[in-house]
């Protein structure tokens, strides 16, 4: 925030300590990954291409690790990604047999009744990860189908209690959204905590409302049609909860997004990972797990407090 023309942050933000805030978003790029509690672990892969390479391998290796040793392997997953294909695609070529997965995606969609997307809607996560993921496993390979879910209006009362009879997730993968969310568990959902962490980290699946903000990131993707069409993106959605990351043996984020030089992650990024730990920030609860941050080297890349610091300025020949 510029010194040279002050103001506090809009009303209908999640998060408006302005101290914390201007203390995050001055972070370097070269501080970013140096943190005071050893269970929270941050790193930068520089390029964007090992970056993703680098995710897929992470959910491919802990599937063959869990096989090799014998044991049951439980995953919770993030939001359909077209680079999903590829981990079908090391599976497939690698002949890696994935009976003994388990698979647990964070979130689905709903309505303003709170319906979830059904599987054949082309805008729902259960559609792109079938089609990206699940259906492009060889048959002889492949997850069991009913060991493969996804929270509905029928189950999200009981889903968290579902990943627990299973002993809890292996791996919990995601992402932080723009508002700081984890999975669709929004920022103002905080409003029933309080300060109470312990209560925050014990609450499991529901069904939410969508803040405004993410209402907007959502609809810069493919799903909405990637044209900012803020009506076409559903109210609500069904979606694991804090205690789900608690509850697992590890929890694993990836920060990537990218739109050329510009990324909305950079910034949430920072506050979650090193600003106060607070309900209002949902995705803040990782320095507080055993977690592991993976940034990009964009979504590392310093904050800047003026506008004109990214502009090049136009000159005209003489």
């Amino acid at each position: 925030m510029s010194t040279r023309f002050p103001f506090d942050p809009a009303p209908f933000l999640p998060f408006r300590d302005k101290k914390a805030l201007d203390r995050v978003r001055n972070i370097k790029k070269s501080e970013i990954c140096k943190h005071p509690r050893k269970n929270f672990k941050i790193r930068v892969i520089e390029d964007q291409a090992a970056f993703g390479f680098a995710y897929l391998l992470d959910i491919v290796s802990g599937i063959k690790r869990a096989l090799d040793e014998g044991r049951r392997h439980v995953i919770i997953l993030p939001a359909p990604n077209p680079q999903y294909a590829f981990v079908a695609e090391m599976i497939n070529r690698l002949r890696i047999p994935c009976h003994h997965v388990h698979t647990f995606n964070m979130d689905e969609y709903a309505d303003q009744d709170g319906n979830t997307a059904p599987r054949d809607w082309k805008g729902g996560f259960q559609y792109w990860m079938w089609h990206d993921l699940f259906r492009r496993i060889d048959p002889k390979l492949r997850i069991p189908e009913k060991q493969i879910h996804f929270p509905s209006t029928k189950n999200v009362a009981s889903y968290s209690r579902m990943i627990e009879d299973l002993g809890g997730a292996d791996i919990c993968y995601g992402g932080i959204g723009w508002a700081g969310h984890i999975a669709f568990f929004e920022p103002h959902l905080g409003e029933e905590f309080g300060d109470d962490l312990d209560a925050y980290l014990n609450e499991g699946a529901r069904l939410v409302d969508l803040h405004p903000i993410t209402v907007c990131q959502n609809s810069l993707f493919c799903d909405c049609g990637c044209s900012g069409d803020l009506a076409n993106c559903p109210p609500k959605a069904a979606t694991i909860g804090p205690r789900d990351l608690k509850n697992s043996k590890r929890v694993s984020f990836w920060d990537g997004f990218t739109y050329g030089d510009v990324s909305w992650q950079r910034f949430i990024t920072r506050l979650a990972a090193h600003g106060p730990v607070t309900p209002m920030v949902p995705a803040s609860i990782l320095q507080v797990l055993n977690s592991q941050l993976t940034l990009s080297g964009n979504i590392a890349a310093d904050v800047v407090t003026e506008s004109g610091e990214r502009r090049t300025p136009i000159e005209f020949p003489k």
